[in-house]
């Protein structure tokens, strides 16, 4: 009788101790998943580089690139991008500015996720066939340092006799409006105040920013192109950008690429 009572003793105790070590598993659990709960509401990343959101809602696009194929926003989506405006007859700041961006790319061209997108201010004057040609001078010159320290490309008839392969930097035109809008509304990098008043024909950017874009369609950043700390401070900026490995937004998306 006796031995009877403690193996059932013995029984009830281990069932109590079981269901014991069910409840601290559960609640172990659950105080895990609400705390991934306020982790993707309250949009904290696992891993975040330290830099601002400056604008969230570029606006799409469709433009035309350097080889007359449509380029549209969807095309950037899961890109770390830079954006520019220049002009293919500039001979004041984009020189200057381009031998930096061509620094860029060569840093960064072998990364299928980067990409550079420069667009024409002057979309009147510079074609297809001048944008291409544009970009083979861009890629195929060489570049080198200048007496003051600056960058430049130096282009040679040598130097159109060599194959070009680009798939990371474009080269964009398209509707003048659409153009300055996203400039102005999207990248936010026109430092200059419109006259609402002046018809769109008769506006001109002329600016020396670049702007970072995360994979999510978001401004991260925006450099002065023609400042070496500016630019070296760029393309630190990137790789922590690229490095980003989750948007917790995502997961209230339904893990669409869709910025917030």
């Amino acid at each position: 009788m006796i031995l009877e009572a403690l193996c059932i003793w013995d029984i009830n105790f281990a069932k109590k101790s079981l269901k014991h070590k069910l409840w601290i598993y559960i609640g172990f659990f659950v105080l895990l998943f609400a705390v991934f709960l306020y982790a993707i509401r309250n949009e904290l990343p696992f891993q975040k580089a330290p830099l601002v959101v400056i604008n969230d809602s570029i606006p799409p696009f469709q433009l035309t690139d350097q080889n007359g194929r449509p380029f549209t926003k969807n095309q950037t989506e899961g890109k770390v991008y830079v954006a520019e405006y220049f002009f293919t007859t500039c001979k004041a700041i984009c020189p200057k500015m381009n031998a930096n961006m061509r620094r860029i790319y060569n840093k960064f061209y072998e990364n299928p996720d980067f990409l550079i997108l420069s667009h024409t201010c002057q979309p009147e004057v510079d074609s297809i066939p001048l944008l291409k040609a544009y970009e083979e001078k861009m890629l195929k010159g060489n570049l080198v340092t200048r007496p003051d320290g600056a960058y430049a490309i130096s282009f040679t008839e040598e130097d159109k006799k060599k194959p070009l392969v680009n798939t990371q930097w474009k080269f964009l035109t398209g509707d003048k409006s659409q153009l300055y809008n996203l400039a102005r509304n999207g990248y936010m990098i026109d430092n200059q105040k419109p006259d609402k008043a002046q018809k769109i024909e008769n506006q001109f950017i002329h600016t020396q920013f670049f702007a970072l874009v995360d994979r999510y369609g978001r401004v991260r950043g925006i450099y002065d192109g023609l400042k070496e700390e500016e630019v070296e401070k760029l393309m630190n900026d990137i790789p922590l950008i690229m490095d980003e490995k989750v948007e917790p937004t995502r997961f209230l998306n339904g893990f669409s690429n869709t910025p917030q």
